[in-house]
């Protein structure tokens, strides 16, 4: 096909079949079927027309023609670069000065970056250049062109002018305003002047608004608003690794903080002090979201973090935890007795709610009674009783449980063990016909013995309630889209499985980095786990003057598997990597 014939004009339906069948890229039955097929009743690009048939690509039978797909073609042909919107490597502020929104809006065009010396621009039409001499000589850089599907230059077009234009907007209503500044340790000779920031301001609410469902669309498990000496920075944690996602003027920053602090009924008056809060909303599919909130008093002023609670990640079947048969088994037997205490040890953020919450959800029959107290309650489920300490009010985890065995429970989960008290009166609840479930702070599932000991617990105690314990860590899972088969190294094979000596595996897998995971090459995580009934002969090692290597030694003869085992196993299956699962097991 002559491409020159399609200069200085937007591409049609049969332009566009004419390039796939030229780059055999569409079969000449599709082609032929296609335009009967087509819904021209809707006004959307020839592009998106045609994607929606979700034709086959001839050249490769399992992917379908899709925007994206479209575009990478048109690229090629076209001599052009391809480019993916990552809205977390797009610094709003700076593409969208380099051009009016109606401008973008009349050339259905987008800047993607910008740098000292040209601009990137995105167009789903790559053969229209009228707008391209105007626009070089009003900015006086290069500029080089991309081709991008054109649902994400409608769609960021839109979300980013409007952050940008509420930022603006906010930052120049609040122009010359400072907020006292007595949490600022760097501007106490700024105390003099005051102003006023209204956090029910449209802008403040529509960038509120954006930060959510932006963080809920990313996946983020936490978000963080933290303030700087001149601006405020706000980032996401995605799969366990935080991302710069924004930076806000700081009297922006200061608003968005006492918005959300409204939201979640905190103290906005109040920012010498730690505050925590919560708040519900829905994301765009109608999801309900919970987010826990949590300020904290710093040297330029308050930091928020908001930890996502979202229910399709919370409440997650067994099959998706990552428990592999064996130590499934272990865990079911564990939690399906009638009386005693499993316990969840592991750092914050290991992923030790998800397992109770899932096991709770699978155990909450209609014939059982089951109550939490928890600190604070991370997700309302309706098929538990769940009850949140309050210590302005003397309700503790020790209180708590005291009240939750007046309620006549089958089970109970206590949110964390963290004193004597609290573990005395879960103990005695074990002791008196229930299952309670809870969750310490170890290494690994033998040190929780002996954290219990030092806590007060006498051995005969624990030899007598506790029916397990299970050690858990999230590992990054490797991009299904585009890891890649990879030699095994043999070193640090060796340094994962030492002392056990593990089968070294056939083949290997190592991540890329694509549009899918934002080349990072890990899209979304896994548990592993080290799970440790507590059997008769392992009993016999809990005593007055219990030896930790000797109990360990004695849960592996009786087929516990490390943490770093568990995640051996994962790399064996081409789940995860070596250096991940190294990176977060500690080596016993």
């Amino acid at each position: 096909m002559d491409i020159n014939k399609l200069l200085g004009r937007k591409l049609t339906l049969r332009d566009l079949v004419d390039i796939l069948k030229s780059q055999n890229r569409l079969s000449a039955e599709d082609a032929a079927e296609l335009f009967s097929n087509v819904d021209s009743s809707k006004n959307h690009s020839p592009i998106e027309q045609l994607a929606a048939l979700r034709l086959a690509d001839k050249q490769n039978s399992e992917r379908t023609l899709d925007s994206a797909t479209i575009a990478e073609l048109l690229a090629r042909v076209s001599g052009q670069h391809h480019f993916h919107i990552d809205p977390l490597k797009v610094d709003v502020a700076s593409i969208t000065s380099v051009m009016s929104y109606e401008f973008a809006q009349q050339h259905q065009i987008l800047a993607l970056e910008v740098t000292p010396t040209e601009v990137i621009i995105g167009s789903s039409e790559p053969f229209i250049d009228d707008w391209e001499s105007g626009l070089r000589h009003v900015l006086r850089k290069e500029i080089k062109r991309a081709v991008v599907s054109p649902e994400d230059i409608r769609r960021y077009t839109v979300e980013f002018y409007n952050l940008a234009r509420s930022v603006n907007s906010a930052a120049t209503d609040r122009k010359g305003q400072t907020e006292s500044k007595v949490t600022n340790m760097e501007q106490l000779l700024e105390l003099g002047r005051k102003g006023s920031h209204d956090a029910n301001d449209k802008h403040i609410v529509n960038i509120v608004d954006w930060l959510l469902q932006y963080a809920f669309d990313q996946r983020a498990s936490d978000i963080h608003l933290e303030p700087r000496r001149d601006q405020g920075v706000l980032r996401f944690r995605i799969d366990g690794v935080l991302h710069a996602v924004y930076q806000f003027p700081v009297q922006v920053a200061m608003a968005v903080l006492s918005r959300i602090k409204i939201l979640g009924r905190m103290n906005v008056a109040e920012k010498r002090k730690p505050q925590d809060g919560r708040l519900k909303t829905k994301s765009l599919e109608g999801n309900e979201v919970e987010l826990r909130l949590s300020t904290m008093p710093t040297a330029f002023g308050e930091k928020l973090v908001m930890r996502v609670f979202d229910p399709d990640v919370l409440l997650k079947p067994f099959s998706e935890l990552g428990l592999i048969q064996d130590d499934f088994k272990r865990w079911n037997q564990m939690t399906s007795e009638n009386s005693g205490i499993v316990f969840v040890t592991g750092p914050t953020g290991s992923g030790k709610t998800t397992t109770l919450y899932s096991t709770l959800k699978a155990l909450a029959t209609p014939e059982v009674n089951v109550c939490t107290i928890e600190d604070p309650i991370e997700m309302v489920e309706p098929a538990f009783n769940q009850m949140q300490v309050q210590h302005n009010i003397d309700l503790t985890f020790a209180s708590g449980v005291r009240s939750l065995l007046r309620q006549d429970p089958d089970i109970i989960m206590v949110g964390e063990i963290r004193d004597l008290e609290t573990a005395e009166i879960a103990i005695e609840a074990a002791l008196t016909g229930h299952l309670v479930l809870s969750t310490l702070h170890t290494n690994d599932a033998p040190t929780a013995v002996t954290r219990l000991q030092e806590l007060g617990i006498p051995p005969y105690l624990i030899k007598a309630t506790v029916l397990g314990v299970m050690a858990q860590r999230l590992v990054r899972r490797l991009c299904p889209h585009c890891k890649t088969s990879q030699p095994l190294d043999e070193g640090a094979w060796e340094r994962l499985t030492r002392p056990w000596r593990a089968g070294v595996p056939t083949e290997t897998y190592g991540p890329v980095g694509c549009l899918e995971c934002r080349d990072t090459g890990y899209l979304g995580r896994e548990g592993i786990y080290e799970v440790m009934p507590m059997s008769e002969s392992l009993k016999e090692f809990v005593h007055e003057q219990t030896d930790l290597s000797q109990l360990r030694a004695q849960a592996y003869k009786e087929g516990m598997r490390s943490l770093r085992i568990s995640g051996a196993q994962k790399v064996a299956r081409g789940i995860t990597t070596i250096e991940e699962v190294m990176r977060v097991a500690p080596l016993n």
